[in-house]
């Protein structure tokens, strides 16, 4: 239903874009975003973009980091700018109903790792 990509290795400073293709889901009824998870912790919300509401960003990403949708691509994009090496982590896309709270969706995951 979610297919992430757009991960990789890149030096402290770099950028990265990450892509969410969703399928098989009336996407604009969804609230999306991005979650990642770094070796040893816990699963934390980067940035979560309502559908048709105001977008939100975690205090460790705010200034760097931006969330998009494209409710007519199905697409959820995450561009990520300055990046540093606490932001390696599996990042994750995130699709919940707005109805119907038992439809929620994870995506694969994308690792992206941030050398010093």
């Amino acid at each position: 239903q979610l297919q992430a990509s757009g991960g990789g290795l890149v030096q402290a400073g770099g950028s990265l874009r990450l892509s969410c293709a969703a399928s098989g889901i009336s996407f604009s009824d969804y609230d999306v975003g991005w979650y990642r998870q770094a070796p040893g912790k816990q699963r934390e919300l980067v940035a979560p973009i309502p559908s048709g509401r105001t977008t939100t960003y975690a205090d460790s990403v705010k200034g760097r980091f931006t969330i998009s949708r494209d409710n007519a691509r199905n697409t959820v994009l995450l561009l990520m700018n300055s990046l540093k090496p606490e932001d390696t982590a599996v990042y994750y896309c995130n699709a919940l109903n707005r109805y119907d709270s038992s439809r929620h969706y994870w995506g694969q995951g994308t690792l992206v790792t941030v050398s010093s």
